[in-house]
């Protein structure tokens, strides 16, 4: 049974996304096209927004 308010909360069609990197599991991080990391194109960022995570502040002294 789907609830009644999400038949007017979520969108008729999710819009399409094109994400600008990929993820290199050998580096651990999120890389461009052309090999550099995506965190030094700030338009990149400026695009992507950030985040932040609040799962580790309360057990690592180094968050």
């Amino acid at each position: 049974m789907r609830p009644f308010v999400l038949n007017f909360v979520l969108p008729a069609v999710s819009p399409e996304v094109t994400v600008p990197y990929t993820y290199d599991s050998a580096l651990q991080l999120n890389v461009l096209p052309d090999g550099r990391p995506a965190v030094d194109d700030r338009a990149v960022l400026l695009a992507t927004g950030t985040t932040t995570s609040t799962a580790g502040s309360k057990t690592h002294f180094d968050d």
